[in-house]
């Protein structure tokens, strides 16, 4: 999951797929239920996959617009691996079970199951009794209406305003909140679905959508490739189809879906480059559905269906790495998977570093080069703030994590940092080569860290051996900070942003326009990233009147912007950041805003007032970021 989000960020640590972006404060973790640890245990799941694991998942469900709920039935044919095995155990939250069932000489008789008490971060266990350890079992369910995975929208809070709009989002690990799931992704699936609706909207899934599908209330999906929990989709709402190329295409809302074509029009070029670097796209098709504004990230990984914020349609396609970042996760993340979540840099870092090489490729080297820069400038201001045993790429057993905190900074740049370290060291061609090798023996598998680490020194160090050590892999991948020795970029277009910004802090003369005017998003953001803490309330009105940052469409733009006009006590900005915060959802955009705020008596009380307008549009994991950051800003007035 990528935000253009990470990447022109300085925003802080996050919660999905995407995906999921960095959150700006840090949220005390409540208490986890002691599990015993076991090889690469992944601690934010009751499931034991050892034993046995998920082979397919049918599904056959209703979406309830009314009730705002989904349910129905999830079917799995189970591969048993212990054969003294008699449970089978699933993660959920806040489901209501029905019944469940097993097959066995082909009728389905019911089964014995408990779901234990909610814990407030993994949500309840269910233990099902198996002891003829059926081929298939069967849990009729329905979620909550607050599930933590699912937003519903009513008309009013979409584009068109004329029909209801719902989407899912299931990273980390909020799929348990639809479905009942072996909620890792050390289990991968083939998954089928049956869905109905209401008649008037089109449903989507994470699988082989019909781009001439009739809108009827009745849809069938298959997913062939095995995929893990957190890239199970869904999505229901007022939406057509244009294609981009042969397999590729948007689906958004009538009135957002030619804008989206034309930003993302890029979109075939940069699967044939990829396929060019890392081998075959291995997906059939891929396509992007643009969400409503107040899906809480950037993008979301899911495969076939990238889940999209149209915060990146910008107009001049400055915003579209974020397209390249997702589209990457076809290779790396979907493809190659993490294991569990303190492996996370397998997926974001590996994307990011794609993503740049994308980047590079379609819109130039400088474009990729400041990109960089922003994201890796970002990342130093983050990582200082981090404990030490989370700045580690690989985190190490016994440290506690939040599973949503595998989308740190830490995993996206520090680990395409170590990765382009590889890239000088070895020469493109070489690694190039390295990484299509590995994401062809990887290929749909859930990995740790010391199995690439195994597989690179094999396929890679001790092929070329001296040209790095081991002692640098260690501090790279262990330990904390960034490595002295990490290689630097230099960007021509941010010394001429530099110097136009010292200019003018130093004369009070803005540059001449013949030279912002060619200024891409990128330099933009550096310009105001390098003003400082703050200004003088006359010089943000010298700047506001001359660029007219206030009301800026251009939500890398705002979500730096604002802050420093509150910072430097501009009111005049105060009614377009309500509009901004009231309109927009994607938490890295607007959580630098709200924490600015409430800093200040006067801030937090506007920021409350916002909040409660906003709140009724905002998802689930946005919501609570924002009641996080208010409640702790209330609680020190």
């Amino acid at each position: 999951m990528r935000s253009l989000a990470l990447l022109l960020s300085c925003a802080a640590v996050l919660a999905a797929g995407c995906s999921k972006e960095p959150e700006s404060t840090p949220v005390a973790t409540p208490k986890k239920p002691a599990v015993a640890q076991a090889a690469d245990h992944d601690e934010h799941s009751y499931a034991e996959p050892q034993k046995v694991a998920i082979a397919d998942l049918a599904l056959d469900i209703a979406v309830d617009f009314d009730a705002k709920t989904i349910g129905g039935t999830a079917t799995y044919t189970l591969d048993w691996k212990d054969k003294t095995a008699t449970q089978l155990v699933l993660d959920t939250r806040d489901l209501t079970i029905a019944k469940v069932e097993g097959e066995a000489n082909n009728a389905w008789a019911p089964l014995q199951y408990a779901l234990a008490a909610k814990d407030p971060v993994l949500g309840s266990k269910l233990t099902i009794e198996t002891p003829a350890r059926n081929a298939k079992v069967k849990v009729t369910y329905t979620s909550s209406p607050e599930a933590s995975g699912l937003q519903w929208l009513t008309p009013e809070m979409t584009e068109g305003k004329q029909l209801p709009f719902m989407f899912s989002q299931s990273q980390q690990i909020h799929a348990r909140s639809w479905v009942p799931l072996q909620d890792t992704p050390q289990v991968r699936y083939t998954y089928s679905a049956h869905v109905t609706s209401r008649p008037d909207v089109m449903v989507l899934m994470s699988a082989d959508n019909d781009p001439a599908a009739a809108r009827d209330g009745d849809y069938t999906f298959k997913m062939p490739q095995k995929i893990p929990s957190y890239l199970m989709a869904i999505a229901a709402g007022d939406l057509v189809f244009k294609p981009i190329s042969a397999r590729s295409g948007v689906w958004a809302e009538p009135a957002m879906v030619d804008k989206a074509t034309k930003e993302f029009e890029d979109t075939e070029k940069m699967i044939a480059t990829t396929e060019q670097l890392y081998g075959p796209y291995r997906w059939d098709r891929y396509d992007m559905l643009v969400l409503p504004p107040s899906f809480p990230y950037g993008g979301m990984e899911n495969p076939r269906l990238s889940f999209i914020t149209p915060t990146v349609i910008v107009g001049d396609k400055t915003l579209v790495s974020l397209i390249a970042h997702e589209l990457a996760h076809s290779w790396s993340g979907n493809l190659v998977t993490f294991s569990s979540a303190k492996h996370g840099w397998l997926n974001e870092g590996f994307t990011s570093y794609v993503e740049n090489r994308i980047v590079e490729s379609l819109y130039g080297k400088e474009q990729s080069s400041m990109e960089y820069a922003i994201a890796r400038n970002g990342l130093k201001k983050e990582i200082v703030t981090m404990p030490e045993a989370t700045q580690a790429l690989a985190v190490k057993p016994g440290t506690k994590l939040d599973a949503d905190d595998a989308l740190s900074a830490v995993s996206y740049d520090k680990g395409a940092w170590f990765l382009q370290m590889l890239e000088e060291r070895f020469g493109r061609q070489e690694f190039d080569a390295f990484l299509r090798g590995y994401f062809d023996h990887f290929a749909f598998q859930s990995i740790t860290t010391e199995q690439f680490l195994a597989y690179a020194k094999k396929n890679l160090f001790d092929k070329h051996p001296n040209l790095v050590s081991d002692a640098e892999i260690q501090e790279w991948i262990y330990a904390p900070g960034i490595p002295a020795g990490a290689p630097q970029v230099q960007s021509r277009g941010f010394s001429n942003t530099d110097t136009a910004r010292i200019a003018w802090q130093g004369s009070g003369q803005l540059p001449n326009p013949q030279i912002t005017n060619t200024w891409i998003t990128q330099q933009w953001v550096h310009f105001i990233e390098g003003m400082g803490d703050k200004l003088t309330v006359e010089q943000v009105k010298q700047l506001d009147d001359a660029y007219h940052f206030t009301g800026t469409a251009n939500g890398e733009i705002a979500m730096r912007w604002y802050p420093l006009t509150i910072r430097s006590g501009y009111v005049d900005a105060r009614p377009e950041i309500a509009k901004f915060i009231e309109r927009v959802g994607r938490r890295k955009l607007i959580m630098p805003i709200y924490e600015e705020l409430v800093k200040t008596p006067d801030g937090l009380a506007f920021a409350q007032d916002t909040f409660a307008r906003a709140k009724p549009g905002y998802h689930p994991i946005t919501t609570g970021s924002v009641e996080a950051v208010l409640a702790k800003a209330s609680a020190g007035k």
